[in-house]
Protein backbone atom coordinates (compact mmCIF):
# COMPACT_ATOMS: atom_id res chain seq x y z
CA UNK A 1 0.00 0.00 0.00
CA UNK A 2 1.20 3.41 -0.95
CA UNK A 3 -0.29 6.42 1.82
CA UNK A 4 -0.52 9.92 0.68
CA UNK A 5 -0.56 11.82 4.03
CA UNK A 6 -1.50 15.39 3.41
CA UNK A 7 -1.25 18.08 6.47
CA UNK A 8 -1.97 21.26 7.66
CA UNK A 9 0.36 23.90 8.28
CA UNK A 10 -1.08 25.56 10.84
CA UNK A 11 0.51 24.46 14.42
CA UNK A 12 3.15 21.47 14.77
CA UNK A 13 0.37 19.28 16.15
CA UNK A 14 -0.95 18.17 13.35
CA UNK A 15 2.34 17.26 11.62
CA UNK A 16 3.89 15.37 15.26
CA UNK A 17 0.59 13.06 14.87
CA UNK A 18 1.20 12.45 10.99
CA UNK A 19 4.75 11.31 11.50
CA UNK A 20 3.66 8.68 13.99
CA UNK A 21 1.34 7.70 11.84
CA UNK A 22 3.82 7.89 8.62
CA UNK A 23 6.30 5.91 10.98
CA UNK A 24 4.40 3.40 12.09
CA UNK A 25 2.86 2.37 8.25
CA UNK A 26 6.74 2.47 7.22
CA UNK A 27 7.39 -0.24 9.71
CA UNK A 28 4.66 -2.39 8.48
CA UNK A 29 6.50 -2.25 5.35
CA UNK A 30 4.45 -0.08 3.23
CA UNK A 31 5.22 3.37 1.34
CA UNK A 32 4.18 7.37 2.30
CA UNK A 33 3.77 10.18 0.46
CA UNK A 34 4.27 13.31 2.63
CA UNK A 35 2.62 16.27 1.51
CA UNK A 36 2.80 19.84 3.77
CA UNK A 37 3.00 23.11 3.69
CA UNK A 38 4.98 26.07 6.20
CA UNK A 39 5.60 24.89 9.58
CA UNK A 40 4.38 21.25 8.79
CA UNK A 41 6.83 21.05 5.52
CA UNK A 42 10.07 21.77 7.37
CA UNK A 43 9.26 20.05 10.71
CA UNK A 44 9.31 16.57 8.63
CA UNK A 45 12.10 17.37 6.87
CA UNK A 46 14.21 18.34 9.92
CA UNK A 47 12.73 14.54 10.62
CA UNK A 48 14.66 13.44 7.39
CA UNK A 49 11.45 12.65 5.16
CA UNK A 50 11.35 14.42 1.42
CA UNK A 51 8.15 16.37 1.38
CA UNK A 52 6.09 17.49 -1.46
CA UNK A 53 5.27 21.31 -1.21
CA UNK A 54 1.74 21.69 -1.24
CA UNK A 55 -0.60 25.14 -1.76
CA UNK A 56 -1.60 26.41 1.44
CA UNK A 57 -5.33 26.06 3.18
CA UNK A 58 -6.58 28.24 5.89
CA UNK A 59 -3.61 30.58 7.55
CA UNK A 60 -3.78 31.37 11.06
CA UNK A 61 -1.89 34.59 12.34
CA UNK A 62 -0.93 35.55 15.52
CA UNK A 63 -1.06 38.71 17.21
CA UNK A 64 1.13 39.37 20.25
CA UNK A 65 0.77 35.73 21.07
CA UNK A 66 -3.27 35.19 20.68
CA UNK A 67 -5.39 34.75 17.43
CA UNK A 68 -6.48 36.94 14.98
CA UNK A 69 -9.24 35.38 12.64
CA UNK A 70 -9.46 38.75 10.73
CA UNK A 71 -5.94 38.90 9.68
CA UNK A 72 -6.02 35.24 9.39
CA UNK A 73 -8.76 35.64 6.68
CA UNK A 74 -6.99 38.40 4.82
CA UNK A 75 -3.79 36.08 4.56
CA UNK A 76 -5.64 33.26 3.74
CA UNK A 77 -7.26 34.93 0.81
CA UNK A 78 -3.91 36.46 -0.29
CA UNK A 79 -2.60 33.49 -0.82
CA UNK A 80 -5.38 31.90 -2.52
CA UNK A 81 -3.53 29.64 -5.27
CA UNK A 82 -6.17 29.02 -8.26
CA UNK A 83 -3.99 26.01 -9.34
CA UNK A 84 -4.20 24.53 -6.07
CA UNK A 85 -6.77 21.27 -6.73
CA UNK A 86 -5.15 20.62 -10.13
CA UNK A 87 -2.00 21.33 -8.15
CA UNK A 88 -3.23 18.38 -5.92
CA UNK A 89 -4.74 15.93 -8.08
CA UNK A 90 -1.41 15.55 -9.85
CA UNK A 91 0.29 14.77 -6.29
CA UNK A 92 -2.37 12.05 -6.02
CA UNK A 93 -1.66 10.19 -9.58
CA UNK A 94 1.88 10.67 -10.06
CA UNK A 95 2.51 9.20 -7.05
CA UNK A 96 -0.20 6.55 -7.44
CA UNK A 97 -1.37 6.92 -3.69
CA UNK A 98 -3.46 3.75 -2.94
CA UNK A 99 -5.46 5.88 0.04
CA UNK A 100 -5.35 9.82 0.96
CA UNK A 101 -4.98 10.53 4.30
CA UNK A 102 -5.67 14.26 4.89
CA UNK A 103 -5.28 15.93 8.79
CA UNK A 104 -7.21 18.90 8.56
CA UNK A 105 -6.60 19.67 5.37
CA UNK A 106 -9.75 19.41 3.08
CA UNK A 107 -8.43 20.39 -0.17
CA UNK A 108 -7.18 17.08 0.03
CA UNK A 109 -9.67 15.33 1.03
CA UNK A 110 -11.77 16.86 -2.14
CA UNK A 111 -9.21 15.84 -4.49
CA UNK A 112 -8.73 12.61 -3.18
CA UNK A 113 -12.62 11.83 -4.10
CA UNK A 114 -11.63 13.82 -7.72
CA UNK A 115 -8.81 11.29 -8.20
CA UNK A 116 -11.41 8.65 -7.30
CA UNK A 117 -8.73 7.54 -4.27
CA UNK A 118 -10.36 6.39 -0.69
CA UNK A 119 -9.72 8.67 1.85
CA UNK A 120 -9.38 9.37 5.85
CA UNK A 121 -9.50 12.48 7.37
CA UNK A 122 -7.74 13.10 11.21
CA UNK A 123 -9.03 15.63 13.17
CA UNK A 124 -10.31 16.25 16.61
CA UNK A 125 -11.72 19.92 16.12
CA UNK A 126 -15.33 19.62 13.92
CA UNK A 127 -16.89 22.79 14.95
CA UNK A 128 -14.69 25.64 13.05
CA UNK A 129 -17.37 28.40 13.29
CA UNK A 130 -15.50 28.67 17.44
CA UNK A 131 -11.91 30.01 15.83
CA UNK A 132 -14.40 32.68 14.40
CA UNK A 133 -16.81 33.65 17.57
CA UNK A 134 -16.31 37.46 19.02
CA UNK A 135 -14.04 38.71 16.59
CA UNK A 136 -16.63 41.10 14.95
CA UNK A 137 -19.84 40.09 12.85
CA UNK A 138 -17.80 40.18 9.26
CA UNK A 139 -15.43 37.15 10.71
CA UNK A 140 -18.26 35.58 12.29
CA UNK A 141 -20.28 34.89 9.00
CA UNK A 142 -16.95 33.87 7.42
CA UNK A 143 -16.70 31.36 10.20
CA UNK A 144 -20.32 30.10 9.69
CA UNK A 145 -19.41 29.60 6.03
CA UNK A 146 -16.36 27.23 6.83
CA UNK A 147 -18.17 25.36 9.73
CA UNK A 148 -20.95 25.14 6.48
CA UNK A 149 -18.33 24.06 4.23
CA UNK A 150 -16.33 21.84 6.40
CA UNK A 151 -19.65 19.57 7.32
CA UNK A 152 -20.33 19.17 3.60
CA UNK A 153 -16.79 17.84 3.24
CA UNK A 154 -16.94 15.20 5.98
CA UNK A 155 -20.13 13.88 4.39
CA UNK A 156 -17.95 12.68 1.26
CA UNK A 157 -15.08 11.39 3.38
CA UNK A 158 -14.57 7.26 3.78
CA UNK A 159 -13.41 7.35 7.74
CA UNK A 160 -12.74 9.88 9.64
CA UNK A 161 -10.47 9.34 12.25
CA UNK A 162 -10.22 11.66 15.95
CA UNK A 163 -6.43 10.78 17.39
CA UNK A 164 -8.00 10.91 21.22
CA UNK A 165 -9.72 8.72 23.76
CA UNK A 166 -13.48 8.08 23.23
CA UNK A 167 -15.95 10.07 25.19
CA UNK A 168 -16.04 10.97 28.60
CA UNK A 169 -12.59 10.93 28.31
CA UNK A 170 -12.14 12.65 24.65
CA UNK A 171 -10.08 15.45 25.61
CA UNK A 172 -11.10 17.21 22.34
CA UNK A 173 -15.15 16.53 23.36
CA UNK A 174 -16.13 20.32 23.57
CA UNK A 175 -14.73 20.87 19.72
CA UNK A 176 -16.47 17.63 18.45
CA UNK A 177 -20.08 17.69 17.13
CA UNK A 178 -20.79 14.69 14.35
CA UNK A 179 -24.29 14.64 13.19
CA UNK A 180 -26.24 11.11 13.57
CA UNK A 181 -25.96 10.21 9.32
CA UNK A 182 -21.56 10.22 10.39
CA UNK A 183 -21.36 8.56 13.43
CA UNK A 184 -20.56 4.90 11.50
CA UNK A 185 -17.82 6.79 10.18
CA UNK A 186 -15.80 7.99 13.16
CA UNK A 187 -13.67 6.41 14.99
CA UNK A 188 -11.59 7.42 17.97
CA UNK A 189 -8.27 5.92 17.42
CA UNK A 190 -6.54 6.73 20.57
CA UNK A 191 -3.54 9.28 21.07
CA UNK A 192 -0.86 9.55 17.59
CA UNK A 193 1.96 9.50 19.42
CA UNK A 194 5.49 9.08 17.87
CA UNK A 195 7.10 7.27 21.15
CA UNK A 196 5.59 5.22 23.77
CA UNK A 197 7.00 5.97 27.20
CA UNK A 198 8.83 2.46 27.31
CA UNK A 199 11.16 3.26 24.49
CA UNK A 200 11.92 6.84 25.63
CA UNK A 201 15.01 7.26 28.01
CA UNK A 202 14.42 9.82 30.18
CA UNK A 203 16.90 12.83 30.84
CA UNK A 204 18.75 12.88 34.30
CA UNK A 205 17.95 15.73 36.82
CA UNK A 206 19.01 15.49 40.46
CA UNK A 207 15.38 17.11 41.47
CA UNK A 208 11.98 16.62 40.75
CA UNK A 209 11.43 18.26 36.94
CA UNK A 210 8.70 20.81 35.46
CA UNK A 211 8.89 20.98 31.68
CA UNK A 212 7.59 23.95 30.54
CA UNK A 213 6.62 24.71 27.29
CA UNK A 214 4.33 28.04 26.83
CA UNK A 215 7.66 30.06 25.30
CA UNK A 216 8.41 34.15 25.65
CA UNK A 217 6.54 36.23 23.18
CA UNK A 218 3.58 38.34 22.68
CA UNK A 219 1.32 38.11 25.86
CA UNK A 220 3.03 34.95 27.14
CA UNK A 221 5.94 36.86 28.10
CA UNK A 222 4.28 37.73 31.17
CA UNK A 223 3.63 33.54 31.50
CA UNK A 224 7.22 33.23 30.89
CA UNK A 225 8.35 35.11 34.06
CA UNK A 226 5.57 34.25 35.96
CA UNK A 227 7.23 30.30 35.85
CA UNK A 228 10.54 31.78 36.00
CA UNK A 229 9.29 33.60 39.14
CA UNK A 230 7.85 30.38 40.66
CA UNK A 231 10.81 28.26 39.70
CA UNK A 232 13.16 30.69 41.99
CA UNK A 233 11.16 30.40 45.26
CA UNK A 234 10.76 26.52 44.13
CA UNK A 235 14.59 25.30 44.40
CA UNK A 236 13.99 21.49 45.32
CA UNK A 237 12.99 21.17 41.99
CA UNK A 238 14.84 21.36 38.63
CA UNK A 239 13.15 23.70 35.44
CA UNK A 240 13.87 23.63 32.04
CA UNK A 241 12.21 26.30 29.76
CA UNK A 242 11.80 26.59 25.93
CA UNK A 243 11.61 30.16 25.19
CA UNK A 244 11.37 30.63 21.64
CA UNK A 245 13.83 32.21 19.28
CA UNK A 246 12.83 35.84 20.74
CA UNK A 247 13.95 35.75 24.04
CA UNK A 248 17.61 37.42 24.93
CA UNK A 249 19.15 34.30 26.66
CA UNK A 250 22.25 35.58 27.38
CA UNK A 251 21.01 38.50 29.47
CA UNK A 252 18.64 36.27 31.46
CA UNK A 253 21.24 33.55 32.17
CA UNK A 254 23.32 35.72 34.19
CA UNK A 255 20.63 36.12 36.98
CA UNK A 256 18.76 32.69 37.00
CA UNK A 257 19.72 30.24 39.94
CA UNK A 258 20.67 26.76 39.02
CA UNK A 259 17.37 25.29 39.24
CA UNK A 260 16.33 26.77 36.21
CA UNK A 261 17.86 25.94 32.64
CA UNK A 262 16.76 27.87 30.00
CA UNK A 263 16.62 26.88 26.15
CA UNK A 264 15.50 28.50 22.40
CA UNK A 265 13.90 25.12 21.37
CA UNK A 266 13.85 20.99 22.49
CA UNK A 267 14.74 19.64 19.24
CA UNK A 268 13.61 16.11 21.01
CA UNK A 269 10.62 16.53 23.93
CA UNK A 270 10.12 13.20 24.94
CA UNK A 271 13.20 12.30 27.56
CA UNK A 272 12.15 16.14 29.20
CA UNK A 273 8.59 14.82 29.05
CA UNK A 274 9.27 11.14 30.88
CA UNK A 275 11.69 12.70 33.16
CA UNK A 276 8.96 15.57 34.03
CA UNK A 277 6.52 15.19 37.07
CA UNK A 278 4.92 17.60 35.57
CA UNK A 279 4.43 19.60 32.19
CA UNK A 280 3.52 23.56 31.69
CA UNK A 281 2.19 24.52 28.54
CA UNK A 282 -0.67 26.27 25.60
CA UNK A 283 -3.94 24.70 25.43
CA UNK A 284 -2.45 22.51 21.97
CA UNK A 285 -4.10 19.01 21.69
CA UNK A 286 -1.30 17.77 20.43
CA UNK A 287 0.51 18.18 23.03
CA UNK A 288 -1.81 17.25 25.84
CA UNK A 289 -1.95 14.06 23.84
CA UNK A 290 1.92 13.67 24.98
CA UNK A 291 1.33 14.07 28.29
CA UNK A 292 -1.70 12.16 28.64
CA UNK A 293 0.38 9.29 27.05
CA UNK A 294 3.50 9.67 29.17
CA UNK A 295 1.39 9.58 32.24
CA UNK A 296 2.23 13.23 33.24
CA UNK A 297 -0.10 16.41 34.42
CA UNK A 298 -0.45 19.49 32.44
CA UNK A 299 -0.52 22.98 33.54
CA UNK A 300 -2.38 24.89 30.40
CA UNK A 301 -1.99 28.25 29.08
CA UNK A 302 -4.54 28.38 26.40
CA UNK A 303 -3.53 30.98 23.60
CA UNK A 304 -6.37 34.06 24.11
CA UNK A 305 -9.21 33.99 22.09
CA UNK A 306 -8.30 30.44 21.04
CA UNK A 307 -11.47 28.60 21.69
CA UNK A 308 -10.01 25.19 20.80
CA UNK A 309 -7.22 25.41 23.64
CA UNK A 310 -9.61 26.85 25.89
CA UNK A 311 -11.64 23.85 25.59
CA UNK A 312 -9.07 21.43 25.39
CA UNK A 313 -7.66 22.82 28.77
CA UNK A 314 -10.88 22.61 30.66
CA UNK A 315 -11.55 19.19 29.47
CA UNK A 316 -8.05 18.00 30.66
CA UNK A 317 -8.88 19.67 34.15
CA UNK A 318 -12.40 17.76 33.88
CA UNK A 319 -10.80 14.91 33.71
CA UNK A 320 -8.30 15.73 37.04
CA UNK A 321 -5.41 15.34 34.75
CA UNK A 322 -4.04 19.11 35.03
CA UNK A 323 -5.10 22.69 35.00
CA UNK A 324 -6.64 25.16 33.13
CA UNK A 325 -4.58 28.36 34.01
CA UNK A 326 -4.64 32.31 32.07
CA UNK A 327 -2.19 34.93 31.88
CA UNK A 328 -4.04 36.80 34.72
CA UNK A 329 -2.69 34.21 37.34
CA UNK A 330 0.50 34.78 39.68
CA UNK A 331 3.16 32.87 40.51
CA UNK A 332 2.10 31.63 43.88
CA UNK A 333 -0.64 29.77 41.53
CA UNK A 334 1.49 27.95 39.27
CA UNK A 335 3.80 26.93 42.56
CA UNK A 336 0.65 25.63 44.16
CA UNK A 337 -0.36 23.30 40.97
CA UNK A 338 2.99 22.00 40.90
CA UNK A 339 3.30 21.06 44.37
CA UNK A 340 -0.10 19.50 44.39
CA UNK A 341 0.65 18.02 40.55
CA UNK A 342 1.09 14.17 42.25
CA UNK A 343 -2.63 14.27 43.20
CA UNK A 344 -3.06 13.76 39.52
CA UNK A 345 -1.19 10.98 39.30
CA UNK A 346 -3.94 8.22 39.58
CA UNK A 347 -5.86 10.01 36.89
CA UNK A 348 -3.10 10.57 34.48
CA UNK A 349 -1.93 6.77 35.18
CA UNK A 350 -4.89 5.72 33.60
CA UNK A 351 -4.92 7.41 30.56
CA UNK A 352 -1.62 6.55 29.99
CA UNK A 353 -2.90 2.95 29.98
CA UNK A 354 -5.64 3.81 27.87
CA UNK A 355 -3.26 5.33 25.28
CA UNK A 356 -1.23 2.06 25.36
CA UNK A 357 -3.77 -0.45 25.00
CA UNK A 358 -5.06 1.51 22.34
CA UNK A 359 -2.01 2.07 20.25
CA UNK A 360 -3.45 5.41 18.37
CA UNK A 361 -1.32 4.61 15.11
CA UNK A 362 -1.61 1.33 15.06
CA UNK A 363 -5.05 1.28 15.03
CA UNK A 364 -5.02 3.98 12.33
CA UNK A 365 -2.97 1.82 9.88
CA UNK A 366 -5.18 -1.25 10.88
CA UNK A 367 -7.91 1.14 9.27
CA UNK A 368 -5.81 1.84 6.69
CA UNK A 369 -5.50 -1.77 5.52
CA UNK A 370 -8.29 -2.22 6.01
CA UNK A 371 -9.64 -0.08 3.43
CA UNK A 372 -7.07 -0.62 0.41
Amino acid sequence: MKAGIFVCGEGLGHTTRCLALGERLILRGHEVSFCGYGYSKKHMEDSGFPVHGIPSELRIIGDEGSVSMRKSILRTIGEIDPLAFPRLIRIIRREKLDVVVSDSYLMAAISARIAKKPVVLILNQTNMYNLFKSQGLDVEMVGKAVHGFSKKVFKHVDKILVPDFPPPYAVCEKNIDFETDLIDKVEFTGPMVRKKPEDVKARHFDKPHILSMVGGFGYREKIFHNVISAAKSMTDYDFTLASGPSVDLDHMKSSLPENIRIVKHINEVFPYLKASQAVIAPGGHSTIMECASFGKPILSFPDMYHAEQENNAKKAEELGIGRCLSYFNPPFMIEEFIRESKSFEKNCVKLMEYARKMDGPGRAVDILEEMT
